[in-house]
């Protein structure tokens, strides 16, 4: 079949619509993604710099969660603290009172004191949060950049009674059943060192914790930033392709209507030989 014949107004109206149309494609596209950048066909430099953004903020997304994990290890431990100077108060109390009592009464405080100091042992125990316990001397290692080069270790200790703790079991009575002023005295020695002790530790921890959330709190920025940075490489501003849309159709249809009356001509020529 022969190639049919078009006038030249016809054939620069066709190529227009077909321009407008390409156009349109591109911009519905954009619409429907929300980007302007959708491959590296589009623009090569910003989809692969905004490549490297979104790599480094996921980079630091897992390196948060690790943060995150961390601080609640931190946490647990904290809180197995706190319990632990009551339990060491409560301690004390019954041996400034064994210090004026006597026969059945020193026996009953005795109990109450190892029942106190068997807690204190289950509470440290149970401070654990996903295997790692810092008050049975375990530790957390947290990597606060993409690399890994920038990291901090949170060191426990042991916070038992046999540990750092040191509080030995009760022994207040004389072999007459009446108090032991020297043993109770050293009881208390035992107890005042723990609460010096775990009062130190607490406050290291509390150090430790701090830096971990505000190395989150900036990772939290940065990531931010990163997502911020691509996102405004690749993003498409949707207002301006909706109207860039509608300014298309608009061309779209003038250029329909100028195509039929370049047609026109092609028409009256025909009506010639009607």
């Amino acid at each position: 079949m022969a190639d049919v014949g078009l006038t030249a107004g016809m054939r620069a109206n066709l190529s227009s619509l077909q321009n407008t149309a390409t156009m349109m494609q591109t911009v519905q596209n954009r619409l429907a993604t929300g980007k302007k950048v959708n491959s590296a066909i589009d623009n090569p430099t910003n989809f692969f710099t905004a490549q490297n953004h979104t790599a480094r903020a996921d980079k630091l997304s897992a390196k948060k969660d690790l943060m995150s994990e961390a601080i609640q290890t931190t946490k647990a431990a904290s809180a197995g603290i706190t319990a632990i100077q009551k339990l060491i108060e409560s301690a004390r109390g019954i041996a400034q009172s064994a210090k004026t009592s006597t026969g059945d009464d020193l026996t009953a405080l005795k109990t109450s004191f190892d029942a106190i100091r068997s807690q204190i042992d289950e509470l440290a125990s149970d401070s654990s949060y996903k295997g790692v316990n810092l008050l049975a001397g375990g530790e957390v290692a947290v990597d606060f950049n993409e690399d890994g080069t920038n990291q901090l270790t949170i060191t426990g200790f042991d916070c038992t009674t046999g540990g750092d703790l040191k509080i030995s079991a009760a022994d207040f009575a004389q072999t007459n059943g009446g108090a032991d002023s020297t043993k109770i005295g050293a009881a208390l020695k035992e107890l005042d060192g723990a609460l010096s002790k775990i009062q130190t530790n607490a406050q290291t921890l509390a150090a430790n914790l701090n830096v971990v959330q505000t190395r989150s709190d900036f990772t939290d920025s940065i990531i931010s930033t990163e997502t911020d940075g691509a996102a405004k490489l690749t993003d498409a501003d949707m207002n301006e392709e909706g109207a860039s849309l509608l300014m298309l159709q608009t061309r779209q249809s003038l250029g329909t209507s100028s195509l039929s009356m370049a047609s026109q001509s092609a028409q009256t020529v025909l009506r010639l030989f009607a």
